[in-house]
């Protein structure tokens, strides 16, 4: 008679965990290794809640009570919404962990976590079929361009420029951006980086129509963007380094200059250093 195989033991592969629906008010988030509640983090969780999108909760239970370790913004965007710390969430729950190993979890449980670039979030949305993203896919492709993973020609990378575009100024003021750098600079990869585009973007915010597009193409367009880009760094000033480096070009000879009063007129403060959406160009 053939012996039965002994099943293999995964445990030391699987989390030691239970799961609860747990009541806010029975849940404690005041350890010294959290961080400091954000009070935008959740008002921009409770502006965009979607069901689907909650995450478990990730618990301690230590000495009969209910440490959080993972999910505090989550639980009080919830009780914001449904307005009672009675409502419960679905809790993970660990009973074998002291402080030091949940301060330990804490600190390391993203060190590994490979998230998701602006590309990545793109195309599920186009899987998703989210209009948004579906109107911008179409926007681009009429200029016979393409969303890509990676600076190539005719490719553009920066798509969580084009979106902060399309979201703040609307379509037609995304369409216009697109139409200028197609016009300008024929497709050269460097016309479509981040602050290329955002540059662009602040020029027709600031001027709208008494900027004319024939002109701006004209001109500009006899300097090649990597060309203008360099001029935008040694000017410095971020993104308006690069609209100021395209409106000096657009004003030489003009008998009404563009006034530089009113890009500079609703002027914010320095924003913070942004990663770069592209991967950079391959040489063939």
């Amino acid at each position: 008679m053939k012996e039965k195989t002994k099943p293999k033991d995964y445990s030391e592969y699987v989390p030691d965990v239970h799961f609860e629906k747990i009541p806010i008010k029975n849940l404690v988030s005041s350890q010294k290794y959290q961080r400091n509640l954000s009070a935008h983090h959740i008002q921009r969780m409770v502006a965009n809640f979607d069901l689907r999108q909650v995450n478990l909760v990730k618990v301690s239970r230590r000495d009969g009570v209910n440490h959080i370790v993972n999910g505090q913004h989550t639980v009080e965007a919830i009780a914001t919404i449904s307005r009672s710390r009675d409502t419960p969430v679905w809790c993970m729950i660990y009973d074998d962990l002291d402080y030091t190993q949940e301060a330990d979890v804490f600190a390391n449980q993203q060190k590994y976590v490979k998230h998701l670039n602006p590309y990545e979030v793109f195309k599920a949305n186009l899987e998703a079929g989210n209009d948004d993203q579906l109107l911008i896919k179409g926007l681009v492709e009429s200029y016979k361009l393409a969303i890509t993973g990676q600076q190539t020609p005719g490719g553009i990378c920066a798509i969580s420029t084009v979106e902060s575009i399309y979201r703040n100024h609307g379509f037609h003021a995304l369409d216009r951006v697109l139409g200028l750098c197609v016009g300008t600079w024929q497709g050269e990869a460097d016309s479509f980086s981040a602050n290329m585009l955002r540059g662009v973007a602040k020029l027709v915010d600031a001027f709208g129509d008494t900027i004319q597009d024939d002109i701006f193409k004209e001109k500009v367009g006899h300097h090649t963007a990597r060309a203008i880009s360099r001029t935008a760094k040694e000017r410095g000033d971020g993104t308006y380094g690069y609209a100021e480096a395209m409106l000096a070009i657009y004003n030489q000879k003009l008998k009404n200059p563009l006034k530089w009063s009113r890009l500079h007129a609703a002027k914010p403060a320095p924003p913070k250093p942004e990663p770069s959406d592209c991967l950079p160009l391959l040489a063939p």
